[in-house]
């Protein structure tokens, strides 16, 4: 699965933080905060999540679908608007929010991989203000990482967007689909198949598509029959086995750290620092002298 988003946009305010150059597929997050005022929007080919982020509630004017909704959207409220469904809203004080815009065509290649009927007559239903935990956690992460590098990865990211997908589908479509959830877990040639895999191109940027084709299967269903299997995540594998061979080469060489940080797939010192002492409790170098 290899969707990019496409950005069409009538809003002319510029993001706090943007996710645009950071390489991320199928998901844009941005993180918005500006005085009272209005503004449209039209995303042709893009899903889009609203999370409110602001300190204290804001009254917002919205109409989108032929319908008109008038309130105070406090923080943690959320509201969705389908592709191809412009959007006004109207806010009369300081406003600041998380904008999540997922591809569409990323959201029916997971309803294929997912479901057994046709995806592509999938229709995401608008909301205007709801509460969805689920949804104010994938985004409060996905902000975390617009405001730390991207720490966790692009296996990370694609890992939330697809978990974030699967609860569209499941909690927002006119028709609920029924997920086929694959149960058994992985054979054993299958997990050392993945496993070797990840432990050569450790300096690579690994992404979930990879290791899914390994074993022909969608990235989904890998993520939920990996996790089974090894009792956690691939992308927190994958940062546990970086960690374990910079922790190696730390006590076996006299390499920089920073030579280090790029051979086991950090993108700086600083990020293998932080991933360090979260695994370990202390830094690079007062391991390497310990």
């Amino acid at each position: 699965m290899n969707t990019t988003v496409s950005h069409q946009t009538e809003c002319a305010s510029l993001p706090i933080l943007s996710s645009r150059n950071h390489g991320w597929e199928n998901i844009l997050v941005e993180q918005f905060q500006h005085p009272a005022g209005e503004g449209k929007c039209h995303y042709s080919d893009e899903h889009t999540i609203c999370l409110s982020l602001v300190s204290r509630p804001v009254r917002l004017l919205q109409i989108k679908a032929g319908k008109t909704y008038a309130g105070l959207y406090g923080k943690g409220d959320i509201s969705i608007t389908p592709a191809k469904e412009p959007f006004f809203a109207r806010w009369d004080g300081d406003d600041h929010y998380l904008e999540i815009r997922i591809a569409s065509r990323f959201l029916q290649n997971v309803a294929r991989e997912t479901i057994n009927n046709n995806p592509d007559h999938l229709k995401l239903l608008p909301e205007f203000r709801t509460r969805d935990p689920y949804i104010e956690s994938i985004g409060m992460m996905l902000l975390c990482e617009l405001k730390h590098e991207n720490l966790g990865g692009r296996l990370y990211i694609e890992s939330l967007a697809n978990i974030l997908a699967v609860h569209l589908l499941r909690h927002y479509c006119a028709a609920k689909p029924r997920l086929s959830i694959s149960e058994g877990g992985l054979s054993e040639r299958q997990v050392l198949q993945v496993l070797e895999y990840i432990n050569e191109h450790l300096n690579q940027d690994i992404k979930l598509a990879n290791l899914a084709a390994l074993l022909d299967m969608s990235q989904f269903h890998f993520s939920h029959l990996f996790k089974q299997a090894i009792g956690t995540a691939p992308y927190q594998y994958l940062l546990q086995q970086r960690v374990e061979r910079a922790k190696q080469l730390l006590k076996q060489t006299d390499q920089l750290i920073m030579e280090i940080a790029l051979e086991c797939g950090f993108s700086s010192h600083s990020h293998l620092s932080k991933q360090f002492r979260q695994f370990t409790g202390m830094t690079p170098k007062a391991y390497r002298v310990n």
